[in-house]
């Protein structure tokens, strides 16, 4: 009987363990994130490159599914150390074009909105961690969803359609709070699987960490739509 209790305490110690990693490397790569995109704001010329040209500026987000699919891609093959650095260059791609947000909205309705987010993350990611409820569907209708909600924001951007945005706005919203419970159910599961352990166990915090990094951008972009006030 002890031996089994300290095996199952040796097992929570571990996953605490992994999950602190992940939670670690997705809070440094929005670190990362909100350092370049306050170092762009303070270079005038580098903004000025950034922002002046459609050509560049829709590039860098060219460059930045090229670097997540690489990563995705090559996760099995490349070492821990190298799949770091590119989800490291990845935050820092993100900063150079969120660096606009920055530019648009007031420096407090961002701080507000951040918060918000920050909130409405832990939450989720509380719930997604510690429910017993399978939430594979919700995961998989959300995934779907997003599908459609990158339709139609390509679409809108020829329509320009306000209704349309707002549409994608409270989707988006619905979609990435759902998203948020899922990974994060998917991140503890993959670990007591244990398909995240020995030489994984790095890969597969920086794969949870990208994931949770993912959700809570994308869920503060589109709460910003809500609640940023713009500064003109």
């Amino acid at each position: 009987m002890y031996e089994s209790q300290s095996y199952i305490q040796t097992n929570l110690r571990d996953e605490a363990r992994y999950i602190s990693k992940v939670y670690a490397f997705m809070a440094g790569a929005l670190a990362i994130t909100a350092v370049t995109s306050f170092g762009v704001l303070s270079s005038p010329a580098l903004l000025n490159f950034i922002l002046g040209s459609s050509l560049v500026f829709y590039g860098l987000l060219i460059v930045e599914l090229l670097v997540v699919g690489t990563l995705v891609a090559a996760i099995n093959r490349i070492p821990t150390a190298a799949a770091y650095a590119i989800f490291v260059g990845y935050a820092v791609l993100n900063g150079l074009t969120l660096s606009s947000v920055f530019i648009r909205y007031t420096s407090g309705s961002i701080a507000s909105t951040f918060f918000i987010t920050a909130t409405t993350f832990a939450v989720m990611s509380t719930y997604g961690f510690f429910t017993n409820r399978d939430l594979t569907k919700i995961g998989n209708l959300a995934y779907m969803a997003l599908v459609g909600l990158i339709i139609a924001s390509l679409v809108n951007l020829f329509l320009n359609s306000p209704a349309l945005y707002w549409i994608t706005t409270y989707l988006g919203i619905l979609i990435f709070v759902g998203l948020i419970a899922y990974d994060t159910q998917k991140i503890k599961e993959l670990y007591q699987a244990g398909h995240t352990q020995g030489e994984m166990e790095g890969k597969g915090a920086i794969m949870g960490a990208l994931s949770l990094y993912l959700d809570f951008i994308n869920l503060f972009l589109m709460l910003l739509r809500l609640f940023g006030r713009s500064r003109d």
